[in-house]
């Protein structure tokens, strides 16, 4: 159980029975009366915002969060599958949930997902991804009428923004944050 003292940035709490992480805190002591807590969160399950104030005596319960190591193995339309690395069992997760991490991910890469009463809510990815460009148009040299970058199709289907010597077949890293270009990668 936790107080509204130990309130800050990037703790989950469980609020009404749904898990919240707090995105922004401001601590405040009026001169008179007691201290008083501001808190930004996001629901982890609906992505809800909410904003409260919480006074120094308020309570709040650790939400029942589980994180687990698993491997994403393929995708069947819109339903992705993964097997947990430690027990070998299989699951389902749908696209929605995913959001745009499906854009990265690429069969029997490991990543993180974190569950809430047995429930899968939320998949880290890793920072970065190595990802085979599958389709490059060719730069045309002395095109001066854009900026130095060409779009690039990588193995996942996701379209980007690279530097002109990009090409087909060549290995590059997207941050997985920003879905942007970071760097040709060499085998």
């Amino acid at each position: 159980m936790y107080t509204a003292a130990d309130l800050r940035k990037g703790l989950k709490v469980q609020i009404d029975g749904v898990p919240y992480i707090i995105t922004d805190f401001d601590f405040s002591k009026p001169g008179k009366g007691q201290a008083l807590y501001r808190c930004k969160m996001r629901s982890m399950i609906t992505g809800n915002q909410l904003v409260q104030t919480y006074r120094s005596n308020d309570k709040f319960d650790k939400p029942d969060l589980e994180e687990r190591k698993m491997q994403y193995l393929y995708c069947q339309g819109e339903e992705y599958h993964f097997m947990d690395t430690g027990n070998y069992e299989q699951l389902v997760i749908d696209k929605e949930h995913l959001g745009d991490n499906v854009n990265y991910m690429i069969d029997n890469m490991d990543m993180e997902v974190l569950f809430f009463q047995d429930k899968p809510i939320d998949v880290s990815m890793p920072m970065f991804v190595n990802l085979m460009v599958t389709k490059a148009d060719p730069w045309a040299k002395g095109d001066t009428s854009g900026s130095d970058s060409k779009p690039v199709t990588v193995e996942t289907g996701y379209v980007l923004q690279v530097p002109p010597f990009v090409e087909e077949g060549d290995k590059i890293q997207i941050d997985t944050r920003t879905g942007a270009y970071v760097t040709r990668v060499k085998e």
